[in-house]
């Protein structure tokens, strides 16, 4: 009888000794929040990026919605993004009464298409929020193009691409454009939970540190407070999980392309252009532009049973996810006049797609059952 293997991890995070290390030096220094560990974290985040300033919050969702806040879009005003996304890239403008407004997307990249986004501009249009999918850098030159034509804010939600070089060879999140960032355990980097806003000037960084602690500014007195404020504050202790996770940032991102390079190869002869069962495998990169891996997406054939290829791969071990919808059908948002059938690339891919088990720690052997597993239940389907 053959053994049976223990399952595989949808997603782990890469945590060592120098992350226990460095929390057990919070807690034992007895300053758990707003103290000198949460600084060294932005200090270190923004010199690996490559820009002047970098402000920790409490998680890219908490980013988003201040990026928003800080770009001073508020009620009545629309903003253009695309529906294949995480739902808290909608949400975060619902906070503040801003509509989104949903364009389709490149079938390629699956990233928000700059001229159906340009088609979606309104006058009541105020901004872009283009996203980074699955790490894979969106076309900024051609949003900031846009935008620059018709004098609109941008606000980057890069929460899926730390470590992605977009087209003109530049860090994602290095431009001037307002840029954020998540640390949620799957990602590439982790702090558990965890934001990073990257602010346009001093004066907005100054203005986002004061909203994520109530409103309060650094030299106001403990119960002072002078805006609206919330508390989306970063603990100490999650800081210094993130300034470990800083300091082997390459590494870890070399890891995860190394995992996702055995994918590429394993499941190369899955894809219709080799004779296999017909899978879309990521959109190879196009120098200087290169994807930061995520996870690892793809696209079943049309008339797939994804749900059965799911329930296949579980019962040998493999977790796998249907990742991501098109988030325009969700029932708060179809208020808005969405339908089915209106963005029908992103409509596509969300119906295909599936996230397989991925991480730095994934080996030859793993990724050989996935592929194997994967090939034999479309093959049965």
């Amino acid at each position: 009888m053959a053994e049976e293997l223990p399952p595989l991890d949808l997603a782990r995070p890469e945590i060592g000794p120098e992350e226990e290390r460095l929390v057990l030096e919070v807690l034992r220094s007895g300053r758990l929040s707003l103290g000198p560990m949460l600084e060294r974290f932005e200090r270190d985040f923004a010199a690996w990026l490559g820009v002047e300033d970098a402000v920790a919050v409490s998680s890219g969702t908490a980013a988003l919605h201040l990026g928003v806040r800080a770009l001073g879009w508020g009620h009545g005003d629309e903003v253009v993004l695309s529906p294949f996304t995480f739902v808290a890239s909608a949400n975060c403008l619902l906070y503040a009464g801003v509509k989104p407004v949903f364009a389709d997307i490149d079938p390629v990249g699956l990233n928000l298409d700059p001229a159906a986004a340009e088609a979606a501009v309104s006058e009541a249009t105020v901004g872009l929020l283009p996203i980074d999918i699955f790490g894979q850098p969106a076309d900024l030159p051609a949003f900031e193009r846009i935008a620059a034509k018709r004098s609109l804010g941008i606000l980057q939600d890069s929460c899926q691409a730390l470590g992605a070089i977009d087209s003109e060879g530049r860090k994602v999140g290095s431009r001037g454009n307002v840029a954020t960032f998540a640390f949620y355990a799957n990602k590439q980097m982790t702090t558990g939970e965890g934001g990073m806003i990257i602010p346009a000037d001093a004066a907005m960084a100054e203005v986002l540190r004061s909203e994520r602690n109530q409103g309060r500014a650094i030299d106001m007195d403990w119960l002072d407070h002078d805006r609206v404020g919330f508390n989306y504050r970063m603990s100490d202790v999650t800081a210094a999980i993130g300034v470990a996770q800083v300091a082997r940032l390459d590494e870890l991102l070399a890891g995860r392309a190394r995992a996702a390079r055995l994918y590429l190869d394993r499941l190369g002869p899955l894809t219709a252009a080799a004779g296999g069962v017909g899978i879309e495998l990521p959109a190879a990169d196009e120098p200087p532009a290169r994807r930061s891996w995520f996870v690892f997406p793809v696209r079943l054939p049309e008339g797939a049973d994804r749900d059965g290829v799911i329930r296949a791969l579980g019962e040998q071990g493999i977790p796998a996810k249907a990742y991501l919808p098109s988030i325009h059908l969700f029932p708060h948002l179809t208020g808005f006049g969405y339908r089915e059938g209106q963005f029908p690339v992103a409509e596509s891919v969300a119906a295909r797609s599936l996230a397989l088990p991925f991480h730095a720690g994934l080996d030859e052997g793993d990724v050989d059952r996935v592929a194997s597993a994967l090939g034999a239940a479309l093959a049965a389907g």
